[in-house]
C-alpha cells in the first residue's frame, strides 16, 4: 500500500470537524462512480476548534456544487446570511467600515466607484463611501434578499454567505457523506507507518490497535499535523512577525434582539474581538498578541464585549500564524488547520478548505504517482495563502493608532514586498490589485483601504467626464434609490425563514 506506482483506490481522512466532514463530502462526490473507497477517522475525545462559522460567499458554491438544498442547510445549521464585514476601531478609535460582498454604485458603471467619489471630495462632500453600496445599505437596517440576475439592477451588485454553527455543519455533512459510502471509524490515530523506501504513508494505527491502510491520506488533524508535520516533516512558514496575533478566546452567548447580516470585528488594545449572529446564539471571540497582552486581560476584554449571557466556557486556543512549507508531501495532502493557519479576521479559514479540495480533485492521481501534481498543488496553494496573508496585514499596518504598543507594532512593522506594491500602487492612482486567482476581487481592497484612510492621490481622468453638477446630482439620485431600496427588502430573519427564539437581556 501507498506505492508511488499503485492507482489510488482507498483514502483515509485523519480527523473530522469542518475540514474532514468538507474533504468527505467533496470527494464523495467528485470521485463518484470512480471505485474508490474513502474512510474518516475521528475520535470524539479530541475536540475541534470550532470557531470558523464565518465564511465567504464562495462556500455557497461548494454547497450547490454538492447539491444542496440552502432552505435545509440554513434550518440544520442554524445559519443566518453575511453580506459582509464590519470593522470597528481599527485606523482610529471611533471608525467603522463594512467591507461588502459586493460593490459600491450602480451597475454599469464607467469608472470605478471610488474614483467618481474621490474626484468629487470623497466622504467631506458626499458622505462615506459606504453610503453608495446597497449591501452595506442592506446589511446596516438588518435587511436581505437574494441577489438579480439582472445586471442593470442594483441587487445584482453584491453576493453573500453564510454565518453558522461549525460543528452542525460537520454533523450536515457527515450525513452527506456516509449516505454517499463515505465510511466513518472513531478512535484516536497513535501511529503512522511509513515505506521504508518510498517514504510513502502506508498506514495509520489507532489506540485500540486497529491498523488503516491506504493509497492516499488526507490530514485533518488541526493544528498537530499529526501526519504532514508529525511524521513526513514537511515544514512551516512562520508568519507571525507579520500577524503577530498568536491566541484566541472563543465564547457562546444568548441572542439579542439584534440579527445583522454580517460579522463584526472590533479592534482592541492587542487585537480583535468578533460577534458572528447565529440563530440560535451568538459566536464571540477576542483574537490577541500574547506578546502584548496577558491571557487574564483578554478574557476580561473578551467578557466585557459580551452583549448578554455567556452559554459555555471560554475556549482558549494557541495558534502560529503561517503554512506549511509543503501541504502536499509524498501521499498526504494537509487540509485545514493542518495546512496551515490564518486567523479569522477575513473569514478564510473554510474558503481555504474549499480550494484546496478544488486543487486535490483536479491534481487527483489516477494512474502512477506524478510529482508534478504534489508541485503545482504546493504552489498554487502558497499563493493562494500569500493573498490572504497580505489582505489580513494590510488591516493592521493600515491603522493610525498610536494608543497600545501592539498598534504601534503593527504601525511601523517592515511588510512583505508585494503588499507594499500593492499599497503604494492604489495610494499613487487608485488602483487596486487584480488577480486571475486569490480570493479577494479589487472592491475588497477598495474597502478596506478607504476605510482605513488610505486614499489616493490622484483618481482617474475618466471620472471627469461627467460635469460637476451632473455627477452631483447622479450621486444624491444613487444614494436615494440605494436607501428606497433596502428600505423595501425583507427583514433578514424573515427572509431566511427563521424563528426567533426568545430574547433575554441581561440584567
Amino acid at each position: 500500500m501507498g506505492s508511488p506506482g499503485k492507482q489510488v483506490s482507498r483514502v483515509v481522512i485523519v480527523g473530522g470537524g469542518t475540514a474532514g466532514w468538507m474533504a468527505a463530502s467533496a470527494l464523495s462526490h467528485g470521485l463518484k462512480g470512480a471505485g474508490v473507497a474513502i474512510e474518516l477517522i475521528e475520535s470524539e475525545a479530541i475536540g475541534t476548534v470550532g470557531v470558523g462559522e464565518s465564511t465567504l460567499p464562495h462556500i455557497r458554491y461548494f454547497n450547490q456544487s454538492l447539491g444542496i438544498d440552502e432552505a435545509g442547510f440554513l434550518k440544520e445549521t442554524k445559519a443566518t446570511i453575511k453580506l459582509g464585514i464590519e470593522f470597528r476601531n481599527w485606523a482610529r478609535k471611533g471608525d467603522s467600515y463594512i467591507h461588502p460582498f459586493g460593490d459600491y454604485g450602480h451597475p454599469g458603471d464607467p469608472v470605478d466607484f471610488h474614483h467618481s467619489w474621490l474626484r468629487l471630495g470623497g466622504a467631506a462632500a458626499l458622505g462615506p463611501i459606504d453610503d453608495y453600496s446597497l449591501p452595506i445599505r442592506m446589511a446596516r437596517r438588518e435587511r436581505f434578499a437574494r441577489p438579480s440576475s439582472d445586471m442593470d439592477s442594483l441587487l445584482s451588485t453584491y453576493s453573500y454567505a453564510y454565518q453558522f454553527d461549525a460543528a452542525l455543519y460537520a454533523r450536515f455533512l457527515r450525513g452527506f457523506s456516509e449516505a454517499r459510502g463515505v465510511t466513518r471509524t472513531e478512535g484516536r490515530v497513535v501511529d503512522v507507518a511509513l515505506d521504508g523506501e518510498s517514504g510513502f504513508v502506508t498506514a495509520v494505527t489507532l489506540e485500540n490497535g486497529k491498523r488503516i491502510e491506504g493509497d492516499l491520506f488526507v490530514d485533518c488533524s488541526g493544528f498537530r499535523g499529526l501526519i504532514i508535520e508529525q511524521a513526513l516533516k514537511a515544514g512551516y512558514e512562520d508568519w507571525s512577525h507579520w500577524l503577530p496575533c498568536d491566541r484566541a478566546i472563543a465564547l457562546p452567548s444568548a441572542s439579542t434582539a439584534e440579527l445583522p447580516p454580517y460579522t463584526r470585528a472590533t479592534a482592541q488594545d492587542a487585537g480583535w474581538c468578533w460577534r458572528i449572529p447565529l440563530q440560535h446564539r451568538v459566536g464571540n471571540g477576542h483574537v490577541y498578541a500574547s506578546a502584548f497582552m496577558d491571557d487574564a486581560r483578554a478574557e476580561d476584554l473578551l467578557m466585557q464585549a459580551l452583549e448578554n449571557t455567556a452559554l459555555a466556557q471560554p475556549n482558549r486556543l494557541r495558534f502560529l500564524a503561517g503554512k506549511r512549507r509543503q501541504q502536499w508531501s509524498r501521499n498526504c495532502v494537509a487540509i485545514g488547520l493542518a495546512s496551515g493557519f490564518l486567523e479569522p479576521l477575513e473569514s478564510t479559514s473554510i474558503h481555504l478548505i474549499q480550494v484546496a479540495l478544488g486543487y486535490l480533485l483536479d491534481f487527483f492521481p489516477t494512474g502512477a504517482w506524478d510529482p508534478a501534481d504534489a508541485a503545482e498543488f504546493n504552489r498554487s496553494m502558497s499563493m493562494e495563502y500569500e493573498r490572504v496573508r497580505d489582505f489580513l496585514i494590510l488591516h493592521y499596518h493600515a491603522t493610525e493608532r498610536r494608543d497600545t504598543p501592539f498598534w504601534g507594532y503593527c504601525r511601523t512593522m517592515d511588510i512583505p514586498d508585494s503588499l507594499t506594491w500593492k499599497m503604494e500602487l492604489f495610494r499613487e492612482r487608485g488602483v487596486p490589485t487584480s488577480y486571475e486567482y486569490g480570493v479577494f476581487l479589487p472592491p475588497s481592497w477598495v474597502a478596506v483601504y478607504i476605510g482605513q484612510r488610505i486614499l489616493p492621490r490622484r483618481f482617474d481622468p475618466l471620472a471627469g467626464a461627467i460635469p460637476e453638477a451632473a455627477a452631483r446630482a447622479r450621486f444624491a439620485r444613487l444614494k436615494a434609490e440605494i436607501d428606497a431600496l433596502a428600505d423595501t427588502l425583507p427583514h433578514h430573519g424573515e427572509a431566511i425563514g427563521m424563528t426567533r427564539p426568545s430574547v433575554t437581556a441581561t440584567a
